[in-house]
């Protein structure tokens, strides 16, 4: 198997709202909310027509778009025995993805995240993990990890207690391990672990420009390069229309953005710019090919997402 990957398993519940519905729900259009009591998380959806629903997660869908480019992947991650749980694990099998899990019927339901697609084709969302983030090292695969040559993880994925001593099973039993900061809340969040896993344990690390600049507190993204080629390691970021940018050691290597798309929706682009990414890396592609090939499964997703609602 090429590529494992761990993370939170969410299925996606994906909604059309107008503007109103961000402000008179108090939430940060743009962002990932995250709802810890299960009836305001309840009480949310009953206001909502579901358009779609998709077996999901960050890291999920990188690895469902890693299949879909031909490569032998696997997904570990915690559902409950229930009905979306179901769902879940059919959706992943209908995408040729392995799916390790030992499901069983658990206190909380299956994990589900709310994306609220406005006029615009921005995305917010809200997430209840529900029994996602309840992993545990016993949920962790050392049989599929020894089977893996890189093993890639979430920022979602990070929390104290058991989804921590999961993370860092995986991280001291992968051959190599890529690692997604995910999103600006999780970076803020955790500042002072991500840096060390980035400074210290990832081999990959994916970004975007706004999760790096706080990550070291800085408003410069110069800074962010003079800090990279210090650390001496393999940091990936994506820039939105500035394109994207890797920068391995000394070495820099920049694509431009793909041009006039027919944004539909943005949902998931940056997980499939680490699919089409890791599908360059371990295939032997250049740096380049390597960027090139993210931004362009990011510009397909940007504009086929929305045609399916």
């Amino acid at each position: 198997m090429k590529i494992l990957g761990i993370g939170n398993a969410i299925v996606d519940v994906i909604c059309k709202v107008d503007e109103n519905f961000i402000s008179k729900n108090a939430l940060t259009k743009g962002t990932m909310k995250l709802i810890f009591d299960q009836n305001e998380f309840q009480k949310l959806m009953a206001d909502l027509k579901i358009e779609k629903t998709i077996s999901g997660g960050s890291v999920a869908n990188s690895i469902v778009g890693l299949s879909q480019l031909g490569n032998k992947v696997g997904f570990v991650g915690k559902v409950s025995d229930d009905k979306l749980g179901s769902k879940y694990e059919e959706g992943l099998k209908k995408e040729n993805v392995d799916f390790y899990c030992l499901k069983k019927k658990e206190p909380l339901p299956t994990g589900t995240c709310l994306i609220l697609v406005t006029p615009d084709s921005e995305r917010t969302m809200c997430t209840f993990l529900g029994t996602a983030g309840k992993i545990n090292e016993d949920d962790i695969s050392l049989d599929a990890i020894n089977k893996s040559d890189i093993v890639f993880l979430e920022g979602y994925l990070w929390d104290e207690g058991d989804p921590k001593k999961a993370f860092v099973k995986a991280i001291n039993n992968s051959k190599k391990v890529a690692m997604t900061l995910s999103d600006q809340f999780c970076v803020d969040r955790h500042k002072v672990q991500f840096l060390d896993l980035v400074k210290n344990k990832l081999d990959i690390t994916f970004s975007n420009e706004e999760e790096m600049m706080s990550l070291i507190n800085t408003k410069d993204f110069g800074e962010v390069i003079s800090f990279c080629k210090e650390i001496k390691k393999h940091i990936v970021i994506t820039r939105g229309d500035k394109g994207a940018i890797s920068i391995n050691g000394k070495n820099i290597f920049e694509v431009e953005s793909k041009k006039k798309l027919n944004i539909l929706d943005l949902t998931g682009a940056g997980d499939l710019f680490a699919s089409g990414y890791l599908h360059g890396y371990m295939n032997n592609f250049n740096e380049k090919e390597c960027l090139n090939k993210g931004t362009e499964m990011s510009a397909k997703i940007i504009q086929q997402i929305g045609a399916r609602l």
